[in-house]
């Protein structure tokens, strides 16, 4: 009997540890450098958060104006016309287009040294949706883009 209550007892923790990690799984960290790469290729929010962070430092050493960095959240249907787009935007615009629906999310631009983030709200992500982050600084979202997982 005590070894059946020590086994359903472990089990109960490691299916709530589970739990709370999809759960708490609400911030979305990348690195960018002047290689024009991302650190990672995926990442994977939770559809349960509130609200949703980006995270995104630059961890080279040139100017915005030479190799600035940002993440745009888009359906990955979009993203090849929306990258397009944010060009013709300006960098006045961060390099992403004013009101734009295909933009769920933007960081501002950054430059070698610096960090950025923002919050959004996780209602505008749906579980097993097809989203991707890429970089709209020109040139950058052939290299610089990946997959938005979110799962329940």
């Amino acid at each position: 009997m005590k070894t059946v209550t020590a086994s359903l007892l472990g089990l109960c923790l490691l299916g709530a540890a589970g739990m709370a990690q999809a759960a708490g799984n609400c911030t979305i960290s990348l690195k960018g450098d002047d290689a024009m790469k991302f650190d990672q290729k995926s990442v994977t929010v939770s559809a349960s958060c509130a609200k949703i962070t980006i995270e995104l430092a630059h961890t080279g050493k040139l100017p915005a104006a030479a190799m600035g960095h940002n993440v745009v959240i888009t359906q990955t249907k979009d993203l090849a016309a929306l990258a397009r787009d944010s060009v013709k935007a300006g960098v006045a615009s961060d390099y992403v287009p004013k009101g734009d629906a295909r933009v769920i999310a933007a960081t501002k631009l950054i430059g070698g040294g610096e960090k950025t983030q923002i919050t959004f709200p996780g209602n505008k992500l749906t579980a097993g949706g097809d989203y991707s982050f890429f970089c709209s600084f020109p040139g950058h979202s052939t290299l610089m883009k990946g997959a938005l997982v979110v799962v329940k």
